[in-house]
């Protein structure tokens, strides 16, 4: 049961958000540029996602890590289980070096910022990784932390059918993040 009255039917972060229209559109907005920018980018939507994915399973936030990555299992192919693979041990999952280094970057965000070292630093770059891609690293984690403490801080909600999520993973990577609040029942 949630801490407050929210929204009812509306999973995760869903609730907060229409709770308080006024954060979604800043919340959406960083959202969007974070895990769906990828332009001029090293770092795939794919990528950004299973980082998203990844620090919040860290942080044990249920409905964040299942939905991010269902959204990275889409766009990476569901067949190649990276999402369950990466859950279960970024070291062996089949990513590439870049990524999991940046991956152990991501780790020790979800951890505290001053738990990132100069020696992963060191290992990223030594794969490939460019400072925006450490950059986006970083926020993508730090931003993720903030999102599972307000999911979690709240007690919202998640729905435990997988194929819900295959929905909302689909509709995060095709739609994106700016417009899915629109999508859902209010």
């Amino acid at each position: 049961m949630p801490h407050i009255q929210l929204p009812e039917g509306l999973p995760g972060i869903l609730g907060p958000m229409a709770f308080s229209p006024q954060t979604t559109i800043p919340l959406n907005g960083l959202a969007e540029v974070l895990l769906r920018t990828n332009a001029s980018e090293s770092l795939t939507q794919g990528e950004r996602e299973l980082i998203a994915s990844y620090t919040s399973r860290r942080n044990d936030c249920f409905f964040c890590s299942t939905s991010h990555g269902a959204a990275a299992d889409y766009l990476l192919g569901r067949e190649n289980e990276v999402v369950a693979k990466t859950w279960a041990n970024p070291d062996t999952a089949p990513v590439s070096d870049k990524m999991k280094a940046l991956l152990a970057i991501a780790g020790s965000v979800q951890q505290g910022g001053k738990h990132v070292t100069h020696e992963q630093i060191t290992a990223a770059r030594e794969q490939g990784a460019s400072d925006r891609d450490i950059h986006d690293t970083v926020l993508i984690a730090a931003a993720f932390c903030m999102y599972n403490r307000y999911v979690d801080g709240l007690a919202t909600w998640a729905p435990h059918d997988a194929e819900v999520y295959a929905d909302m993973g689909e509709a995060l990577a095709t739609r994106g993040y700016v417009h899915y609040n629109e999508t859902q029942p209010a």
